[in-house]
């Protein structure tokens, strides 16, 4: 990662994110890998997390019910 690379801060929505403070990237509440926000497909809306993968999200979610 670069010194030009940010975390961004996101509001998670239904349909999508909206962009809280600007920045390249999230982590992924469970692994901790940082995703491109042009990669980032999964988050959960209640939680406020994005995910790797779809694989990591059903895992979490189901682990809390």
């Amino acid at each position: 990662m670069s010194s030009s690379e940010r975390l961004a801060v996101l509001r998670y929505e239904p349909n999508g994110f909206r962009v809280i403070a600007p920045g390249t990237h999230v982590k992924c509440a469970v692994s901790g890998e940082s995703l491109q926000l042009e990669a980032l497909r999964y988050w959960c809306v209640e939680r406020q997390e994005a995910y790797a993968s779809c694989a990591i999200a059903t895992k979490r979610l189901a682990e809390n019910g």
